[in-house]
């Protein structure tokens, strides 16, 4: 009797490892195919490891193109570990009715906590003061031994005032910085006069910032947002800040701007073809870069496992997922 309950549980495959938290969720309700590695599958492997299965637990290498996405026959949703999805092509997976989730909210304070941490170690050039000592070469003290930027008091610009962007503007308050954003919808007045916004176009923040960060989605029109020109537009003293998506950032445009100290410096999380980053970046002093970690806290990154675990346990016993990307999809199917 106790078999014959467990085949008729859903089946769930989550294609790499997370915390161990959401895989005992998991198997308390679902026949659970778990890819326990952090190698995750090609698509060939995806698709012969989903048949059978009524939901996915993904994560950002898993690329459901549509034409992936065709191949998922008996899937009814894609829980993706991660607030982006751009991993996921959502209008395709709607067309098919499948449902598609994601991990808001969650990751907000602590990713903006790293992008002020990128901009800080930029700025103070911390990673070059930390191998600088490490390599054995402090021998005396100097006045202008590794002189960088100051953080207070200086003009922020954000691009993206969404939830990660207010959060990096309010940090900036502690620090009495001058907060300028772009952004394709304006901020709500309340917003604007807690954090002392001012909304500005693109031209304008690039020129003014002393520090510019990208809180933006990966889009069509947010992709290269900043190449070449805009970076000949920054001040020659400025920085960079990227924990948003890669291809934000044209990198080979970036790595030649920090190369000719077009600008300063730059503090990078995220890159256009991850995990490789362009050679010339890796043999700059003038960039901190780090491996897509801005959300890694042990907190975060358990809560965002136990969320899309969630959000898959919903899809499956026929309840509305919490973080529902597409919800006609569930209006149709409640229809």
């Amino acid at each position: 009797m106790c078999d014959n309950l467990r085949s008729m549980k859903p089946a769930v495959l989550v294609t790499k490892r997370i915390f161990p938290e959401a895989i005992a969720y998991l198997k308390e309700h679902s026949e659970l195919d778990y890819e326990e590695t952090d190698d995750g599958m090609s698509a060939p492997e995806l698709a012969r490891r989903i048949r059978g299965k009524q939901a996915v637990v993904s994560q950002l290498m898993d690329k459901f193109t549509p034409e992936v996405l065709a191949t998922l026959e008996g899937v009814k949703s894609i829980s993706n570990v991660a607030v982006g999805y751009d991993n996921i092509d959502v209008p395709a997976a709607t067309r098919l009715g499948i449902l598609v989730t994601h991990t808001p909210d969650v990751l907000t304070d602590t990713t903006a906590d790293f992008a002020f941490a990128l901009l800080m170690a930029a700025a103070r050039r911390v990673v070059e003061g930390h191998h600088f000592v490490h390599s054995g070469q402090w021998t005396k003290w100097r006045v202008d031994l590794l002189v960088g930027q100051d953080v207070h008091h200086r003009t922020l610009g954000i691009f993206g005032m969404g939830r990660i962007g207010q959060a990096v503007a309010r940090r900036a308050r502690g620090f009495s910085m001058r907060v300028i954003y772009h952004d394709s919808r304006q901020a709500p007045a309340a917003v604007e006069q807690e954090l002392g916004l001012e909304l500005v176009n693109a031209d304008q923040l690039l020129r003014e910032s002393d520090f510019v960060s990208l809180h933006v989605p990966l889009m069509p029109e947010t992709r290269h947002l900043i190449g070449a020109r805009e970076l000949h537009m920054m001040k020659p003293t400025a920085i960079l800040v990227n924990t948003s998506r890669g291809p934000v950032v044209d990198e080979p445009a970036l790595a030649q701007a920090l190369e000719q100290r077009v600008i300063a410096g730059a503090g990078i999380d995220v890159f256009e073809h991850e995990p490789r980053v362009d050679p010339l970046l890796l043999m700059l002093e003038n960039v901190v870069l780090t491996p897509h970690i801005a959300s890694a806290s042990v907190d975060t990154r358990r809560k965002m496992s136990m969320m899309a675990a969630e959000n898959a346990v919903a899809a499956i016993e026929g309840r509305r997922p919490p973080n529902l990307l597409n919800p006609e999809v569930w209006d149709q199917r409640r229809a």
